[in-house]
């Protein structure tokens, strides 16, 4: 079977659909496969909250020199003060695609954890991520542009360099498309996309013990790396969702 899209996403968290619903929103047709059902991801199991710049006595500063001192000089700090600026403004994103944080009499109900000078975790009650998840899934059901299709497993990208049969200069090495596994059919599909967005978690279930769901088995860094992508911070694991 072969199919085409402006843009096909791998995986079905919060960094896949959120990139979806945006890129949709530009007018671009856009597939999200998942290798088991939508809701199956790191996302959905995040309890905590999101650490943001939101009350009026906290600032930018503080939260960038919070991260930078948590992360014992590892963190790139042009990547961390990028992220907490736009904290607020990925939040209202959030908002608007139905995300509903707890919320107090003064406003939003702000925690404060490990790590953090100033009160800053948005969640919703103790069960964040799902709620995300569901709206999102949600929004995403509602978007005309976008197909999601669960059971649906990558297995390589399909790149200029498989059509020549030689290695090609990055530059030169272009996307086609992917090639998806139907687990319930159990055809090879053939997939022709010029974007293709991995956004598939983590590498959990490598290890022996995990709370990582069944589906964090890195199948997207092994994809990337297959398809010449450089590969970066694989000592870094996150052993929760």
């Amino acid at each position: 079977m072969h199919k085409r899209y402006d843009v096909v996403v791998v995986g079905s968290g919060i960094a896949g659909l959120s990139f979806a619903l945006k890129v949709a929103d530009k007018g671009r047709s856009v597939a999200i496969v998942t290798k088991k059902k939508r809701a199956d991801s790191n996302t959905n199991y995040a309890q905590g909250g999101i650490a943001c710049v939101i009350a009026k006595d906290d600032d930018f500063t503080a939260h960038v020199e919070d991260t930078l001192v948590a992360g014992a000089g590892l963190c790139n700090r042009s990547v961390v003060d990028q992220v907490v600026r736009e904290g607020p403004e990925r939040i209202q994103e959030l908002v608007e695609w139905g995300v509903e944080f707890s919320k107090s009499n003064h406003g939003y109900s702000l925690g404060k954890e490990g790590g953090h000078s100033s009160r800053r975790i948005l969640h919703v009650q103790d069960m964040t991520g799902r709620a995300i998840e569901q709206a999102l899934l949600t929004a995403v059901a509602s978007a005309p542009s976008i197909d999601l299709f669960e059971h649906h497993f990558a297995v390589d990208i399909i790149t200029a360099s498989k059509f020549s049969g030689a290695p090609l200069p990055p530059e030169e090495d272009k996307v086609h498309g992917l090639y998806v596994l139907n687990t319930q059919s159990g055809l090879v599909e053939t997939w022709a996309a010029p974007v293709i967005l991995l956004a598939t978690g983590g590498i959990g279930q490598i290890y022996q013990y995990t709370t990582n769901p069944d589906i964090a088995t890195g199948d997207g860094i092994a994809i990337a790396h297959r398809a010449g992508a450089p590969i970066r911070d694989m000592e870094f694991v996150q052993f929760h969702p």
